[in-house]
């Protein structure tokens, strides 16, 4: 037999690697500026054009390549960084496969033009789809210049798959901010089709911080910093008060390597146990320093995943460190100057027995025989003068002191809710339910059905009942505002404000209006009806956070996110106290509903304690 196993070709080698370490224009973006602050670059340029899918462009100021390492460059395994295998476990560079321009090239356009420091002349280098179209010498800066356009052009079937624009520049926005976030000393500048998101000076790192996350953050970040022999560990945490449920800003970087690590987050959160809302999430900017040799990165191509040798003992560090954080921030003691008015408390004295309080009573006196006169009465009774006890036989006309409050009495405050109609859905559990509820711990609707007992969550049910309601209103465009006395400014991300940018039709629809102020920063000038006295801000971010995790490519997905949104932000909040009338208006409500038994997002609404259970216990 004929033999069968023959080597690929390198353009198809190269096309596999590049479904590895090249799967979207992020991934281009994340490999070039790890190459150029290898390189030694202080100032590094960004430019994509239609969120990389036309081109995506990366200058530095490095040292550049000659005319050889820049044709060498492009070869699978071609790298400056490592020598041996010995070099795998002691790295202190960002790269060191030497796939990356390798995959880049092999599926797009790509032209480089590069000049070392201290040489006259550069290099420019042509390359499609794995095959050297062109190289001559060239006039150039110092460093190097790499132009990637029509990426994925001979991979038709990835190039389908790419996510609207909106999603593939926030995935590039993301790989940019966690090399930015790690680099303070250099400068960054990012543009898409033109206009400027970002110009990052150099600086510190809290500075850095602030103009990526935003100035809102600056007043948030509580300082971290512990040496040990195991791990240096810097950065900061959030204040509790900055926890939210969505998007809560979370960084790890390790040896200046971004990694996921949701052991370590447990480590961190730890010292926000009974400080911050259950399911909530504190923002923190925390970066390792440790020792290469202890550390395995060569796991992934994303490399962002990383064993470490001693992590048992680093989570113990890094949650002392976030405890200590916290507490130091909690027991700052302040100096309270304005002491007029108060009073005087005295010190202290250990050589001065205290007085024990002495009880004056009367011991005559009976509730059942006496009853205490008005102080304010300035006439006697009985002969007895105003202020003192005086005794008198109790009628046993008892009755007359409760006359006129068997009648109806009026609600003191009208029903949360909009009057009952008639149920349209479930008329079988409808039909045979109490008219009388009761409520469990401010949480639970109870009432009894003809199957059993009926218990309902009064939150999740309210969220059911606004979702629909507000899908309607968005399908048919008939909501109304509420102009705000005093207009809020919120000021997002550079993702956030992408992705507000996309949504904004469907919150102008809903009732918001919204201008832009500059630097990310938005002015809510109205709100739908209904939602006053809300947190705008937060509302705000939750929603473009919402439509972010969901995806902007539907409008419909766009309109349930905005939606889903709102009626958590509307929603009767747990612990409020409901009377019958309006629990009753609740239940109706809900089972008219096209989906009564679930919120939104899956959870349950209700559940039915059956009748022959409720006989069993008691069997």
């Amino acid at each position: 037999m004929s033999d069968i196993i023959q080597l690929l070709p390198d353009s198809v080698a190269n096309q596999i690697a590049a479904g590895e370490v090249i799967q979207r224009p992020a991934s281009v973006i994340k490999e070039l500026v790890e190459n150029a602050i290898d390189a030694g670059a202080t100032r590094i340029d960004v430019l994509v054009v239609d969120a990389g899918r036309t081109s995506i462009q990366v200058i530095d100021d490095g040292k550049g390549m000659s005319e050889t390492d820049a044709r060498l460059s492009f070869e699978r395994h071609a790298t400056s960084k490592i020598r041996q295998a010995d070099d795998l476990f002691n790295l202190h560079t960002m790269g060191f496969r030497g796939e990356a321009l390798a995959s880049i090239a092999a599926v797009a356009q790509v032209e480089l033009k590069t000049r070392q420091r201290g040489e006259e002349i550069g290099t420019h280098l042509s390359i499609a789809g794995s095959r050297f179209v062109g190289q001559e010498a060239c006039a150039c800066p110092e460093g190097s210049n790499f132009m990637i356009e029509n990426l994925f052009y001979n991979v038709p079937a990835r190039r389908k798959f790419l996510k609207s624009n909106t999603t593939e520049l926030n995935n590039i926005l993301t790989a940019f901010e966690r090399i930015a976030l790690v680099y303070p000393k250099v400068a960054f500048t990012f543009r898409s089709n033109g206009s400027e998101m970002f110009n990052l000076r150099a600086g510190g790192l809290r500075q850095r911080i602030v103009d990526i996350i935003g100035k809102r953050i600056n007043q948030d970040l509580l300082p971290l910093n512990v040496e040990t022999s195991v791990c240096v560990i810097h950065g900061f945490v959030g204040k509790p008060e900055s926890a939210r449920k969505k998007g809560a800003q979370q960084y790890f970087f390790v040896n200046g390597r971004y990694m996921r690590h949701p052991y370590f987050n447990k480590a961190v959160m730890s010292a926000f146990e009974r400080l911050v809302p259950q399911g909530e999430q504190v923002p923190y900017f925390i970066y390792f320093d440790v020792d290469a040799q202890d550390i395995d990165v060569n796991i992934h191509p994303t490399k962002t995943e990383i064993k470490f040798e001693n992590e048992q003992a680093i989570w113990q560090i890094l949650s002392a460190a976030a405890k200590d954080a916290v507490g130091m921030f909690n027991d700052a003691s302040t100096i309270e100057f304005d002491t007029e008015g108060k009073p005087d408390i005295p010190l202290f004295d250990p050589t001065r027995q205290a007085d024990l309080p002495k009880v004056d009573f009367n011991p005559q006196y009976n509730p059942f025989k006496a009853t205490p006169s008005s102080v304010s009465h300035a006439s006697k009774i009985d002969g007895e003068p105003s202020g003192e006890y005086h005794t008198s036989r109790l009628t046993d006309q008892w009755q007359q002191l409760y006359e006129g409050l068997d009648s109806a009495a009026k609600p003191m405050s009208e029903p949360l809710f909009s009057d009952p109609v008639a149920p349209a859905a479930d008329e079988s559990v409808i039909e045979e339910k109490s008219p009388a509820h009761y409520q469990y711990k401010g949480r639970f609707m109870m009432t009894a059905v003809k199957s059993g007992l009926m218990i309902i969550d009064q939150h999740r049910a309210h969220i059911r009942i606004l979702f629909e309601k507000y899908q309607r209103q968005l399908a048919a465009r008939k909501s109304h505002s509420q102009k705000l006395l005093f207009p809020e400014t919120v000021q997002l991300t550079a993702q956030e404000a992408v992705t507000l940018e996309q949504i904004l039709g469907e919150m102008t629809a809903m009732g918001f209006d919204l201008s832009p102020l500059g630097d990310n920063t938005f002015s809510v000038n109205a709100i739908p009806e209904g939602l006053e006295g809300i947190d705008v801000g937060s509302l705000v971010r939750d929603m473009v956070v919402g439509a972010q995790e969901r995806g902007t490519s539907a409008v419909q997905e766009i309109n349930d996110s905005l939606a889903l949104s709102m009626a958590r932000a509307a929603a009767i909040p747990y612990g409020q106290v409901l009377s019958n009338d309006e629990m009753e208006n609740l239940i109706n409500q809900l089972f008219l509903c096209q989906n009564a038994k679930y919120t939104p997002d899956g959870k349950s609404v209700l559940s039915i304690f059956k009748q022959k259970d409720i006989e069993q216990l008691f069997a």
